[in-house]
C-alpha cells in the first residue's frame, strides 16, 4: 500500500464520509476510488454494445458444454 499526501476540501471529505458511512477518511477515500473504478469499467463494457459478434447461439452456449455433461 503507499502512502500519499493530498489536499482535500474539509466539506468534500465529510459529505463522502456521510455518503459512503465511512468511519475513517481514509476508508471514504478508498471507497470512492474503487466506485469511481467500478463506474468507468462499467461504462467501457457499454460502448462495447453492439460491437461484438457471437458466433454461438445462446441456446448452444447454454447447452453445448460438454463438460456439463
Amino acid at each position: 500500500m503507499s502512502r500519499i499526501t493530498i489536499t482535500l476540501p474539509n466539506d468534500l471529505i465529510d459529505e463522502l464520509m456521510s455518503v459512503v458511512k465511512a468511519k475513517n477518511k481514509t476508508r471514504a477515500v478508498i471507497e470512492a476510488i474503487r466506485d469511481e473504478i467500478r463506474m468507468k469499467k462499467r461504462e467501457r463494457i457499454k460502448s462495447m454494445a453492439g460491437k461484438m459478434e457471437f458466433v454461438r447461439s445462446a441456446s448452444g452456449l447454454r447447452h453445448g458444454d460438454k463438460r456439463l455433461g
